[in-house]
This record gives structure tokens, C-alpha cells and sequence, in this order.
């Protein structure tokens, strides 16, 4: 059975960073969120900085991609065959 998309929350990217400083590996912290190891390893990837993941900061940057993300027109264009 799929599962449901849903966003992660700031409470699943705490989560990330305290199991992430613990050592747990990617598929360890998917298991504990249930969620799928793809989605723990695009949150890394996306938000790690220079002082690595930072649960705050990832929220924000998040929410900042969301925001412009729904801000932007979109355009369809119509192509005939």
C-alpha cells in the first residue's frame, strides 16, 4: 500500500538532527520516522550547511523554498501536434 505524501515537520527534522549527531545512519532514522530512506537522505543533502544539520535552519530554508515555490506564476503552454 502507498503511503500519503506529507511535508516533514519541524518536530521530524528535530528528530533527524538528534538521531543524525547519534550516529544513526539514514536508513536507521527512516526506519524511527517512518519514512522512506530517500526522503531522510534529500533532507540531508538539501539542508546540511557548513556546521552540518541544524534542524532550525533546515526549517527555515524549507519553508523559504515552499513560499517561492508557490509564489511563482506558472505558465502552461499549449503545443500542437
Amino acid at each position: 500500500m502507498a503511503r500519503k505524501y506529507r511535508h516533514l515537520s519541524q518536530d521530524d527534522r528535530r528528530d533527524i538532527g538528534t538521531l543524525k549527531r547519534s550516529k544513526c545512519s539514514i536508513r536507521g532514522i527512516a526506519r524511527q520516522l517512518e519514512r522512506a530512506p530517500s526522503t531522510i537522505s534529500r533532507e540531508l543533502r538539501r539542508n546540511c550547511g557548513g556546521n552540518g544539520y541544524r534542524y532550525k535552519q533546515a526549517n527555515e530554508m524549507a519553508l523559504k523554498r515552499r513560499s517561492l515555490a508557490s509564489s511563482r506564476t506558472r505558465r502552461m503552454e499549449l503545443v500542437l501536434g
